[in-house]
């Protein structure tokens, strides 16, 4: 059967795999969400109770790696989307309708310690699972091409820099001090992207439900954590998050995962946000020039703040914060907290 390649066969082929899946054959879809890639999501209307059809275009985003890891998720306990039907090879899931609202849109000062302590009971779980045989290692390779992102996407395609042998050096010298402390933390399962726009509310209690999870990778214990509380959208007083992340730590180690000292653990969780916050700005950057998404680099000026607040505490880091003052403070001046 052919799927279509042209957006509107495209639309075509979803209508009719969601009207034969749900059974309904007057059902229309309305856009839902949609990814930094190339999914969609789709919600039903004209039926009770709504679902979601997830769109993942077979010559773009193979949907199987999403299953595998969602199996994995759900068998260890992690509250995950419910398949209800599936088309592998067209790529069309039908999932239940979790709703339109994720933790981004409800978390505020009042509920942000009840809703993170349901999260990190959600991390608690996905970092006890056995990762899969066959998932990537977030290895010396994965780390340093994601490093790189900063310097091909924001300095020199954002912000239009020629990089000199003195930016070079320093971001080398840098990246080899983030590299070496990300290796050396204790393993667990990543989901890479553990943030409240990937976290949803449950009417069930078994929640929230973890979205967004097909990148996951065997690498550093503190980078979930670290996403979750300085996230791509919001900001948290520096305070807060440091009172969460040692919440976490409390809790990991009472479920007996493999986090350090909590001292080391705090210079872990610094070190590696430090390479998140590089990364994304490269993929926001990317995002803008490559992909025609411009919405992303309106959080560029967050990510600058991160590393603002946490550099000047790492000497090892002075390197990154001459390019900082060099290459990007004249475009994101420094807020002052």
């Amino acid at each position: 059967m052919d799927h279509g390649t042209t957006p509107d066969a495209r639309e075509a082929a979803r209508l009719d795999w969601a009207r034969s899946a749900t059974g309904h054959p007057d059902i229309t879809l309305v856009a839902a969400s949609a990814d930094a890639g190339f999914r969609s999501y789709w919600r039903t209307v004209g039926e009770s109770p709504t679902r979601i059809v997830m769109d993942s275009p077979p010559d773009k985003e193979d949907v199987r790696p999403w299953l595998a890891l969602r199996d994995v998720l759900e068998s260890g306990g992690v509250r995950v989307p419910r398949v209800l039907a599936r088309d592998v090879d067209a790529g069309f899931l039908l999932l239940e309708d979790l709703g339109a609202q994720t933790y981004l849109h409800v978390i505020i000062d009042t509920n942000a310690d009840e809703l993170f302590e349901a999260a990190v009971g959600q991390l608690l779980k996905l970092q006890a699972i056995a990762p899969p045989a066959g998932l990537p290692a977030y290895d010396e390779a994965l780390l340093t091409r994601e490093l790189r992102l900063f310097d091909e996407w924001f300095l020199a395609r954002h912000l239009g820099h020629e990089l000199d042998c003195d930016d070079l050096e320093n971001l080398d010298a840098a990246y080899r001090v983030l590299i070496d402390a990300a290796l050396a933390q204790p393993t667990v399962l990543v989901h890479r992207d553990f943030m409240p726009r990937n976290l949803m509310p449950t009417d069930d209690g078994d929640g929230p439900a973890v979205l967004d999870f097909q990148d996951a990778v065997v690498g550093p214990i503190a980078y979930d954590a670290l996403s979750l509380f300085k996230d791509a959208f919001l900001s948290w007083p520096e305070a807060s998050v440091l009172r969460w992340l040692r919440r976490y730590h409390e809790r990991a180690l009472a479920a007996g995962l493999p986090v350090p000292p909590l001292e080391r653990f705090l210079r872990d969780a610094d070190l590696i946000g430090v390479q998140r916050h590089l990364k994304v700005l490269g993929i926001f950057a990317r995002l803008n020039h490559r992909d025609r998404k411009p919405k992303y680099l309106e959080d560029a000026p967050r990510f600058v703040a991160y590393l603002d607040a946490v550099l000047p505490r790492y000497p090892e880091l002075a390197p990154l914060a001459r390019v900082i003052e060099r290459r990007v403070r004249a475009t994101f001046p420094r807020i002052d907290a």
